[in-house]
C-alpha cells in the first residue's frame, strides 16, 4: 500500500526489531583526558633508600579501575606522588610528578616512560643497591620503581626465558665461579656474581662476563652477539 508523504522529510531513522536484534555490547571503558577523578582510587606505595640522602623516598602510584566486573578489567596509573623528608630536591621532583601524572591521565600507552627515566644518568656518577644493582640516577630508580608497578598490574609482561636458557645461564654462572675461585680463593664471595663480571646496561647488574667468546650477563640473559 503506498503512502503520500505531505511534509517535508526532516530526518529518518531505522527502526531495529529488538526481538530479533542482539544486544550491544557496553563500549569498552579506556583512559582517556576527560575521565573524572573518582573518589576512591586504589593506590601503591613503594619505599626506595639510596646512598644519596639519610631519608627514605615513599613512591605513591594510585590505579583507576576500567571495565569493572568485565573480562576486561584493568588498573590503570592515574596519578603519582613522591613523599620525603628531604627537601632538597623537593622542586624537580614535584615537577616530575605532575608531568607523569599528566602523560597517565591522557591516556594510550604510558609505559615508554619507564625506559625513558631508565635511561637518565647522573653526571655525577650513579650508585650501587644492595646485591650488585646499579642505578644510574635518582631517576632511574624512580623508573624502576614504575616499571615494578607496571608489571605487578599486567601494563608490562614479563619476557620469560626459556628453561634450556636459564639452565644454560647456570651451566655458565657455575664455571666462571669455579674459574675465578681457583685463581684467587679468597676473592670468592657466595651468592654474588663472578669477581670480574661487568656493568649490564639493560639490567644494569654487575653480571656481565665472558661466556664462549661473548659478553653475556648472567642476570637478565642480555648478550652481545644477540
Amino acid at each position: 500500500m503506498a503512502v503520500k508523504i505531505s511534509k517535508n522529510i526532516v530526518g529518518f531513522a531505522i527502526k531495529k526489531n529488538e526481538e530479533t536484534e542482539p544486544p550491544q555490547a557496553p563500549a569498552r571503558e579506556i583512559m582517556h583526558e576527560t575521565v573524572q577523578r573518582p573518589d576512591e582510587l586504589k593506590g601503591y606505595t613503594y619505599k626506595i633508600k639510596t646512598p644519596l640522602s639519610d631519608h627514605a623516598m615513599y613512591i605513591t602510584i594510585n590505579n583507576m579501575v576500567l571495565n569493572i566486573g568485565t573480562e576486561h578489567e584493568q588498573e590503570v596509573p592515574f596519578e603519582i606522588f613522591i613523599n620525603s623528608k628531604n627537601m632538597d630536591q623537593f622542586q624537580w621532583i614535584l615537577a616530575l610528578t605532575r608531568v607523569i601524572s599528566a602523560v597517565f591521565r591522557k591516556g594510550g600507552d604510558a609505559t615508554f616512560l619507564v625506559e625513558e627515566l631508565k635511561q637518565v644518568f647522573d653526571p655525577q656518577g650513579g650508585y650501587f643497591k644492595k646485591g650488585g644493582r646499579f642505578m644510574p640516577s635518582l631517576v632511574a630508580e624512580i623508573g624502576e620503581v614504575l616499571d615494578r608497578h607496571m608489571r605487578r598490574i599486567g601494563l608490562i609482561k614479563d619476557e620469560a626465558l626459556s628453561d634450556a636458557h636459564v639452565n644454560l645461564m647456570k651451566e655458565k654462572r657455575a664455571q666462571a665461579e669455579d674459574t675465578s675461585q681457583q685463581a684467587a680463593p679468597e676473592e670468592q664471595d657466595s651468592g654474588e656474581y663472578p669477581p670480574g663480571a661487568q656493568l649490564c646496561q639493560k639490567c644494569f647488574t654487575t653480571a656481565m662476563v665472558m661466556m664462549d667468546g661473548c659478553m653475556t650477563c648472567l642476570s637478565c640473559g642480555d648478550s652481545k652477539c644477540g
